[in-house]
């Protein structure tokens, strides 16, 4: 192998995939047939000062794997706690085509996936969408602009309100119009008027009662990735349409639907697997919540290398 692999860093990411692309993209991948239940299994390999965190992927066109490091006390040094590479391959030759920044890549593929599951709900109504983010943080962030970008032209995006512990640490932005304590009235009051719930925190207990989610919301839960942690109460996963990237991921790792069918709220059953929703082969009730669940798989961080790759290579 001679030629130059190119290397694609955070800025260069960021240039050459949107928010809306990657939405895209990614619903493109499952519309085309892509089936999450093959995606390979992510690997953990510990580390004297660490971890090693793989994620090795294939398509019919591409093949990568995703190398990350998790140093617990990187931030102390004043380094990245996660660092790492994604390597993105021809899929018949195996052939390395780039060199992509793990951490940017892994920054957009969340909030892509989120909006790619929960598109067709939120552009059901025409109405101002109200927005509660629970966190103030990159996901939080990042969730908001995708909305904003795929949004666009669709449908207006209204109030955008950030609920966290310590609200005096945060102020408003350009993605937040206003800041709330977590548990305050004003919290539950946003919460209740919200069309969309961001929960994109490191809580393991619920982060508000079933009782305030209308039953018209999109609520889309990311910042739990255990059997054992949730942000959501099992009651609302019991009374909404409850879409995951595949179920068999969602069993093995996602504690608000483990825990929900635990409590007898939920069934298994009726988890609405993401690519039969973009394929129309399941449609949600309606009338109900809309909620999406998210473990986070290989398959998503190829299907945003590749169209980075290829972005890359009409730029030059």
């Amino acid at each position: 192998m001679s030629a130059r692999i190119p290397h694609l860093g955070a800025d260069d990411v960021s240039a050459l995939l949107s928010p809306t692309a990657a939405v895209d993209a990614l619903r493109r991948a499952l519309a085309d047939g892509f089936r999450p239940e093959t995606d390979h299994a992510r690997i953990f390999e510990s580390l004297e000062h660490g971890e090693f965190l793989l994620m090795p992927a294939e398509t019919a066109d591409s093949a990568g794997i995703k190398l990350l490091t998790i140093a617990p006390d990187n931030p102390a040094r004043g380094l990245a706690r996660i660092q790492g590479l994604y390597v993105l391959f021809d899929a018949e030759t195996l052939t390395p085509r780039a060199l992509i920044d793990g951490p940017t890549l892994t920054d957009i593929r969340t909030s892509a996936v989120s909006v790619a599951a929960v598109k067709d709900a939120l552009e059901r109504d025409r109405g101002p969408l109200e927005v509660v983010a629970y966190g103030a943080g990159p996901q939080a962030r990042a969730h908001v602009r995708t909305v904003r970008a795929v949004l666009e032209g669709t449908r207006q995006v209204g109030r955008v309100t950030s609920v966290v512990r310590s609200p005096e640490r945060v102020s408003t932005s350009e993605d937040f119009d206003a800041v709330l304590a977590a548990g305050s009235q004003e919290a539950e009051g946003a919460t209740r008027a919200a069309g969309l719930i961001l929960c994109t925190t490191t809580a393991s207990t619920p982060l508000f009662p079933d009782e305030l989610v209308r039953d018209d919301a999109v609520v889309v839960a990311v910042g739990s990735h255990s059997p054992d942690a949730r942000e959501l109460p099992g009651a609302l996963l019991g009374r909404a349409d409850v879409i995951v990237e595949d179920v068999a991921a969602a069993l093995r790792e996602c504690g608000d639907v483990i825990m929900a069918i635990g409590e007898g709220a939920l069934d298994a059953r009726d988890l609405i697997p993401m690519a039969d929703l973009v394929q129309g082969t399941r449609r949600p009730l309606g009338r109900r919540p809309v909620v999406f669940k998210s473990a986070g798989m290989s398959w998503e961080d190829l299907v945003l290398a590749r169209a980075i790759a290829d972005a890359d290579e009409r730029r030059r």
